[in-house]
């Protein structure tokens, strides 16, 4: 997910990133595996935090850039999630005025 012109204050606060994280995990049913790691680098128009969520089933990454107030979010899950609950998470904690999604489901392999 691409999110545009979230809300300035949400994006640059560790614990509602953190927050996000913890209620996004419970909203997708996933399994977090260890605490979410949150750190703010970058200078410029890269500036800003990111996040990594390792899950069970692989991780959740996003990285918040603060010149435009941006969102750019990866889920990546070998398990299955819904795509509009994770777009409800997001429009909760960061209120986005426009986003843009590519959701891939890859196809389910058996183990012969």
């Amino acid at each position: 997910m691409d999110a545009q012109r979230c809300l300035p204050n949400a994006i640059r606060n560790r614990k509602t990133i953190e927050q996000f994280s913890n209620t996004l995990v419970s909203r997708i049913d996933m399994v977090a595996y260890g605490i979410p790691q949150i750190h703010h680098f970058g200078t410029e128009d890269k500036a800003g935090y990111t996040l990594v969520q390792l899950i069970e089933t692989s991780n959740i990454t996003a990285h918040f850039t603060e010149l435009d107030n941006g969102l750019f979010l990866d889920v990546f899950s070998c398990k299955q999630f819904s795509k509009k609950d994770v777009e409800l998470v997001v429009a909760e904690f960061f209120a986005p005025t426009s986003y843009s999604t590519l959701f891939l489901e890859r196809p389910i392999r058996r183990m012969e």
